[in-house]
């Protein structure tokens, strides 16, 4: 039954009502205790019992609102406060900070109010818990999202996990062409054992992720100490029930139930970007390299000379330019035809990679012709690389049928500073009318401007 819209004044009033009723029952209860009526049945009397109840009720009143009022006060006061504070935009570090000081009630009862007070805790608890992996999952997809290099996602992926559950190792790999190869990995100790590990290979083929505790085929190794991980976890990473890879978490501590699903949105988030990051390198691939002898296409390479151009302008350092022309290679094509001509186009490539140095660059500057941009080469340097090249493929031969089909290649070749040139522009220009005085003095030679 309400009186007025407000619990602690209804409650008053029936204290006090009640505490009237007591007043005047309370004389009537004396007589039969054998009090003389002539003590208990005056006005007087009655007066003071009434009175005595009214102002038991207004104590009881008072009594309530101190202790049991003060608490539903805090209890108010936090929820407010989780309202105005937790369900904002907060760092996971402000929300253990909020959980741990500032939003949880003290229980110092066991009753009803005690049981709301640590149900409240209880409430808050989750919610940081929910709230800090959906802050975790966001600054995971960001950190990804904004990545189109593997490398870069596979660390900084395994970096987030390892962080979001708390872990202490950790490893990503992925497979290419049936094998398993480590793109990325954290304080395990010989990672290289993990590709033929049997477990791993399981979790890659079954699509099933395996748990496994105490296992001592994986050593982590962290401040110069190892210890054997409470639990391993070996995910697959499956993208439309394709696995790409396997990552590998291990904790010296039994990961909680609870975040697992937060774990499993990450790795669904994480596995998609591996994904578009292979797409994207294989449409590099595509867009940069010459889809027949698989070296950079005259389009990409122009911009890689441009590139050490600059840089060499900058270091000033010595830049290196070949150009490279089969000789006589339409007969090649009209006599055996362009499938042959092609297999020579792609040996040359071949041979021409062994003779070059380490970091430099060949490319395919159209039809037969071959550009090489050499970082660092002096004259010198370039007309060594030059006459190796031309010498080893003078010595090659391609198969056809129970024929040996070989070819020679005229060269003409740049070193800048020690030739003036503007740009990278003239280092083309300069290389291609050496290599066309090298074809007018009778191919087969290296012509070094």
């Amino acid at each position: 039954m309400r009186i007025t819209n407000k619990v602690f004044n209804d409650l008053g009033l029936f204290m006090m009502f009640f505490g009237l009723i007591i007043g005047i029952i309370f004389p009537f209860f004396m007589l039969l205790f054998g009090v003389p009526a002539s003590y208990v049945m005056t006005f007087g009397f009655f007066s003071s019992c009434i009175g005595a109840g009214i102002v038991v009720g207004a104590v009881n009143l008072i009594l309530s609102r101190v202790i049991v009022a003060k608490r539903l006060k805090i209890l108010s006061h936090k929820m407010t406060f989780i309202t105005g504070h937790l369900g904002s935009k907060m760092t996971n570090e402000e929300i253990d900070m909020c959980t741990k000081d500032t939003c949880k009630i003290i229980v110092d009862s066991e009753d009803e109010i005690g049981e709301s007070a640590q149900a409240f805790n209880d409430l808050v608890e989750n919610l940081s818990k929910s709230m800090k992996t959906e802050n975790s999952i966001k600054l995971f997809n960001e950190v990804l999202t904004s990545q189109l290099d593997i490398d870069a996602i596979a660390q900084k992926g395994m970096e987030q996990l390892i962080s979001y559950l708390d872990a202490q190792g950790g490893a990503v790999l992925l497979e290419r062409g049936g094998d398993l190869f480590v793109e990325s990995s954290y304080a395990i100790k010989d990672v290289g054992q993990l590709v033929n590990n049997d477990v791993v290979w399981k979790a890659l083929k079954s699509a099933q992720r395996q748990v496994l505790h105490m296992h001592k085929d994986i050593i982590v190794d962290q401040a110069l100490v190892e210890f054997f991980p409470d639990e391993t976890i070996i995910e697959p990473l499956v993208y439309k029930g394709i696995s790409l890879g396997v990552i590998i978490l291990a904790s010296s501590h039994k990961i909680p139930e609870g975040l697992l699903y937060g774990f499993e949105m990450c790795i669904r988030t994480f596995t998609l970007s591996l994904r578009n990051a292979v797409t994207y390198e294989q449409l590099q691939q595509l867009a940069a390299n010459d889809p027949l002898t698989g070296v950079y296409n005259r389009r990409f390479g122009m911009v890689r000379l441009k590139e050490e151009y600059n840089r060499s302008v900058r270091s000033n350092l010595p830049l290196g330019v070949l150009m490279i022309d089969i000789d006589h290679f339409k007969s090649v094509n009209d006599t055996y035809g362009h499938t042959i001509g092609d297999k020579i186009l792609i040996n040359m490539t071949r041979i021409t990679k062994m003779a070059l140095r380490e970091g430099d660059i060949l490319l395919r500057y159209g039809g037969e012709e071959f550009m090489v941009i050499m970082p660092g080469a002096s004259r010198q340097d370039s007309e060594f690389v030059a006459e190796r090249v031309r010498r080893m493929i003078e010595e090659s031969s391609a198969q056809h049928g129970e024929h040996q089909i070989s070819v020679t290649v005229s060269i003409g070749a740049v070193s800048s500073p020690e030739t003036d040139v503007s740009d990278e522009s003239k280092l083309i220009a300069l290389s291609d009318k050496a290599l066309y005085e090298a074809k007018e003095q009778g191919r087969n030679r290296v012509i070094l401007y």
